[in-house]
């Protein structure tokens, strides 16, 4: 039965539509091109899985290509990890290719434009080039040397090839329109120098195409059908068609650029040089740190491919850029791991708790639930013995009714095990307690099915044999950054919101004896700790587990409730009254990394502050720094609710309205869009 529209994305609303008009099925063919210059991250993810889902979806291959057009930033170290990624999700490529394998077609191309006059050799700097593009309002000013002569343009461009040339002296730029109200058909670059050795071609070229030539070229030679990018390409979308126009022959298919929504983590950064610069600078211990968002991080600490792929699915396609909470990625893992993770006891911070009617020397097998989700997970033994650990958090001389692990004077079950009562400590000089002594209530063994096996107590505690259990170290992770957005902030740089206790090592745990087997595949529950997975720090005589995730959101539950528990200061007397200009301009802040329902209510709140700001107010603003997006959102709000109300659209209005609307960032240039 065919899927209702409601159903489908509308990525695949696109396809069926171009199926339903002719496409032949057999035509379908899709790609997932990665630039090898960094490791992939959870962001990568959504394309991951929308384009090999679609492969899935449709019987349809599947291509890796790696657009490596830039030697200067790529490796093969890069290209193994993306590799692997991959394939460790789940996911086979039908093809392994690379832009570099097109290269010679590439420069016949060129050459080809060249001969019809619309290529032609520039040897301004960069500086010179951006200063005559002009801005989205005013049209650029043609090169000096976009009439060179072709036979002159065919010269220079050869000895570019042949490397007679310094790094930046001359570029191949496309001929197309100076005027364009898209900046990036005013005669973009196609070729500049590098004269850097190349992972795979090695010192073969001195020249490499721009990223927008080989790209859309590339999805041609491979009979792309449907080159799904993220939204900064949409604007390239008329420079992608511009060039297949020049070399597509109908008898080919042409591939079809569609853009979606790039998937951003709240409590993260999603930039590679963001997160190279945190590897670089020892914030964290490499790429597959387990703080990192990349999947080689989420790997090592523990995360499914499962987990990965069904917060894809959850998270969904969009095609307006948003923010998705961490708590849906840890809500996906929590869940997988929940169903497979094996029930084992391990005790992190340790106090000693000795049975005092228990007999000497004797050790009891007890037999452990694997996993209650899964009914023939099996058990496996435990040792029970007279002298056990225990949290020390689990215990308290003088607890109140709330408390219910243990106390003096109080009973608690240990897991799988006893009811114990806790009757005295003993305490070291400085007062810590080294040893609670209790008595266990010998017939009260779980699963005898005796009276006293049967009664109720408030609390299970789990625990570990001091004998029996193995040593390990353990290292705790929580977010790397305090801030919701890190890298929204215009006066502040993203490592200011590292968070100081991201880390924290346990040196000495102890952990019942099964673990002593474990191995890097293996998923485990620590009894009322949470999920634990092994590191490859792993020796044979160093065991190192990571925690991948809590059983429940503590972020989440806790965060918020500081807040609120916080009495509300009364106002001092006689305050001044906020600036509603500065109040707008720090809400614009945050905008661009906000989750949509997130960014309605502060939508709205700056809207209300229009009612306090007047049109000379933010005229200043219209120049604010293009780097400084959230800032040009909330004047564009501000200056649409002051036109609804009646202000008249000046001059300087309009052209900062069609600046919005030629602007690269979705959001700015649908505010600009809903002002008309």
């Amino acid at each position: 039965m065919k899927e209702s529209p409601e159903a489908l994305n509308f990525i695949e609303q696109i396809i069926e539509e171009d199926l339903a008009n002719g496409l032949p099925k057999d035509k379908l063919r899709f790609r997932f091109p990665p630039e090898p210059n960094g490791y992939l991250h959870i962001g990568h993810a959504a394309s991951i899985c929308l384009n090999f889902g679609l492969g899935e979806k449709y019987n349809a291959p599947v291509n890796l290509r790696f657009d490596d057009t830039n030697p200067a930033k790529e490796e093969q170290e890069y290209v193994d990890a993306i590799k692997r990624d991959i394939a460790w999700l789940g996911f086979k490529w039908a093809n392994e290719c690379y832009s570099s394998d097109y290269f010679q077609q590439l420069y016949d191309w060129a050459v080809q434009l060249i001969k019809e006059d619309k290529a032609y050799v520039d040897q301004q700097t960069s500086e010179q080039i951006a200063e005559q593009k002009g801005t989205p309002t005013t049209p650029g000013t043609a090169s000096p040397y976009r009439d060179r002569p072709i036979e002159e343009s065919l010269e220079l461009f050869e000895k570019m090839k042949n490397g007679e040339f310094e790094k930046g002296a001359y570029l191949l730029r496309a001929k197309i329109d100076m005027a364009s109200p898209n900046m990036h058909m005013r005669d973009p670059i196609l070729y500049r120098i590098i004269n850097a050795h190349h992972h795979r071609t090695g010192n073969d070229w001195c020249i490499y195409p721009m990223y927008d030539w080989a790209h859309g070229e590339s999805d041609y030679i491979e009979h792309i059908s449907h080159s799904l990018c993220t939204l900064e390409f949409k604007l390239h979308r008329e420079l992608y068609d511009w060039y297949l126009d020049q070399i597509y022959d109908s008898a080919n298919l042409r591939p079809k650029q569609r853009e979606f929504a790039r998937r951003n983590l709240s409590y993260t950064v999603m930039s590679k040089r963001k997160l190279l610069e945190l590897v670089q600078k020892k914030v964290v211990s490499g790429w597959n740190d387990p703080r990192m968002p990349t999947i080689s991080g989420l790997r090592r600490r523990g995360y499914t491919p499962d987990s990965i792929r069904k917060f894809s699915d959850l998270s969904g396609i969009s095609k307006r850029d948003n923010v998705t909470d961490v708590s849906l990625l840890e809500y996906c893992i929590r869940e997988d791991l929940n169903k497979t993770a094996t029930r084992v006891m391990a005790v992190l911070d340790p106090v000693k708790l000795v049975l005092t009617n228990y007999p000497e020397g004797e050790t009891e097998i007890l037999h452990m639930e694997n996993n209650p989700e899964l009914p023939d997970s099996g058990t496996h033994e435990v040792p029970f013995s007279r002298e056990l650990y225990i949290e020390r958090a689990d215990f308290q001389e003088e607890a109140s009714k709330k408390f219910f692990r243990l106390a003096l004077g109080t009973e608690v079950r240990l897991k799988s095990a006893y009811i114990i009562k806790a009757d005295s400590v003993v305490k070291d000089d400085s007062g810590k307690i080294t040893e609670i002594h209790c008595t266990v209530d010998l017939d009260s063994k779980s699963g005898t099915g005796t009276e006293a096996s049967l009664r109720k107590v408030k609390g299970t505690l789990h625990w570990v044999s001091i004998e029996h259990a193995i040593k390990a170290e353990v290292r705790e992770y929580d977010r790397l950054f305090l801030d919701e957005a890190p890298d929204s902030h215009e006066d502040k740089n993203f490592l200011e919101f590292i968070n100081p206790d991201s880390l924290n090592v346990i040196k000495e745990a102890y952990l019942e004896p099964f673990l002593a087997n474990a191995t890097l595949e293996d998923k485990f529950q620590f009894q009322r700790l949470g999920y634990f997975t092994l590191d490859t720090d792993t020796t044979s005589d160093q065991l190192v587990f990571n925690k991948t995730v809590g059983l429940k959101d503590s972020w989440a539950k806790q965060n918020p409730q500081k807040e609120q528990s916080k009495p509300a200061a009364p106002a001092p007397q006689n305050q001044p009254k906020k600036n509603p200009l500065s109040e707008m301009q720090q809400l614009s802040k945050k905008l661009t990394n906000l989750p949509e329902e997130k960014y309605a209510s502060t939508k709205a709140n700056i809207q209300k502050l229009a009612e306090e700001i007047n049109y000379e107010e933010i005229e200043p603003l219209f120049n604010t720094a293009a780097k400084k997006v959230g800032t040009r959102i909330g004047v564009m709000l501000i200056l649409g609710v002051l036109i609804e109300k009646g202000q008249e659209k000046t001059e300087a209005a309009k052209v900062f309205i069609e600046a919005g609307l030629n602007d690269s960032n979705e959001l700015l240039k649908a505010e600009a869009e809903a002002i008309g």
